[in-house]
């Protein structure tokens, strides 16, 4: 598949607004709101910082990894409950990690080919809220009791359990297992830090410092203009204004305490230095960027290209890779053009393992027949803020995040060009190009 590139397009598309709810790890301080609550957040902040009302917006988009029962088509109700009109149409999209830029993208489709002016779009994920789920022997004798003709009946159903049909299947565990590779995320990274033979205390050193940034990120007030405060569900009495992960006592020595979880026996890859379970949720506003300059409207950067590529599941880490590719071949641009780059922390491993692979000749020419390396992502331009092993990654929403955080940084240092990418469960990868006059 082509990348989508800006310039091919009918109209270009600007970002004019955007923010997030803090992020936390599930479980703590978000546990109790909604996915719907959380993606309301966003929205409705977008929705004011940007000056517009319900009847501005063409459409809403959001991407959500892990259904709600109650919101099935969750866009939309988030959408009603914002305030948008209810001649405002909204649909949910999902693709797993990249769920938020899956949103974005049907933005750049619907307003480069002119079909709207301005959309509404990102991702919301409430972890703490996926469901735990009966097997088939306990979800099959509670339809036996539903359709008992008599007491009698049901009694008699009854006699028929065992007390190990009420064993769940922990639904977040199965959405992060591959069903084809038969591995879970986790089980992925160790298979890059094979290939690549990264130590576990080169995983730790990496996880420290996405700690570290990330503090400092905050204690300089970094993401103030990104975050909204929200009220915790269900009283709205708590408010929660930064995000729950970052550890600013953070210490190599505790890191290296922690034992591998994935490969309990000969592997490096911790909880310490993965990317935490985490509620969260991102609005972006796109828009027409000729109508925004029309109405005088800020643009915080527009978007130069997106590409979305497949590569191994059992090493699904190395998407980042595979699409940045893609989409600068695409644009015809090199690496050394980018200014600034996103790219999701989903492990340590999975994070160095891209960085090797971008300035590797052997790799680009064998895996993306490239005739040499891509280039080098050096530290000084990777994730300056830190990234989701300290900040976490609510799966439908981090995607929005990155791009949300790329822009705001380059808006803060006075640069051009950012390239935000992430890993993709199942063995995908996804790019997006920025820029800023």
């Amino acid at each position: 598949m082509k990348a989508w590139i800006a310039s091919e397009q009918q109209h270009r598309v600007a970002v004019i607004g955007g923010v997030r709810t803090p992020f936390a790890k599930a479980g703590t301080e978000l546990k109790e709101c909604t996915a719907v609550h959380l993606g309301v957040t966003a929205l409705t902040e977008t929705l004011a910082r940007v000056e517009m009302d319900g009847t501005d917006v063409d459409e809403v988009v959001f991407g959500n990894a892990g259904t709600p029962a109650d919101a099935a088509n969750i866009s939309r109700v988030i959408s009603l409950r914002s305030g948008l009109s209810e001649s405002t149409p909204a649909y949910t999209v999902h693709r797993n990690c990249a769920s938020a830029m899956e949103a974005i993208a049907q933005g750049c489709l619907k307003i480069g080919s002119g079909l709207a002016e301005v959309m509404a779009v990102g991702g919301t994920e409430s972890m703490s809220n996926m469901p735990l789920i009966f097997g088939p022997e306990m979800t099959e004798l509670f339809a036996a009791l539903n359709f008992a003709k008599s007491p009698a009946d049901k009694i008699k159903k009854l006699a028929e359990f065992r007390p190990q049909w009420l064993k769940p299947v922990v639904a977040i565990m199965e959405g992060l297992t591959d069903p084809v590779s038969g591995l879970n995320m986790g089980q992925t990274a160790e298979v890059l830090a094979r290939d690549f033979k990264i130590s576990r205390k080169t995983q730790d050193e990496y996880a420290l410092r996405s700690h570290l940034r990330t503090v400092a990120a905050q204690k300089e007030g970094k993401f103030q203009k990104e975050i909204i405060p929200i009220a915790i569900e269900p009283d709205y009495r708590k408010h929660l204004d930064k995000d729950f992960g970052p550890r600013e006592n953070q210490t190599l020595e505790a890191l290296q305490k922690l034992r591998p979880f994935f490969d309990k026996e000969n592997g490096t890859i911790t909880p310490g230095n993965s990317c935490p379970i985490t509620d969260g949720a991102v609005a972006l506003m796109l828009m027409n960027e000729a109508k925004a300059k029309a109405e005088g409207r800020e643009i915080l950067g527009t978007i130069t290209g997106f590409s979305f590529t497949g590569c191994e599941p059992k090493r699904m880490g190395m998407g980042p890779i595979y699409s940045s590719s893609h989409l600068l071949d695409g644009l015809k641009m090199d690496l050394s053009q980018i200014d600034l780059v996103e790219l999701n922390e989903a492990f340590a491993a999975q994070v160095l393992a891209n960085q090797m692979a971008f300035a590797s000749d052997k790799y680009c020419q064998e895996k993306l027949g490239r005739s040499k390396a891509l280039g080098t992502l050096s530290d000084d331009k990777l994730n300056v803020n830190g990234g989701a092993i300290a900040l976490g990654h609510p799966v439908g929403s981090t995607g929005g995040r990155l791009v949300l955080t790329l822009l705001l940084e380059m808006q803060r240092r006075g640069l051009k060009r950012g390239l935000a990418t992430l890993c993709i469960g199942g063995g995908q990868g996804a790019a997006f190009v920025l820029e800023r006059n």
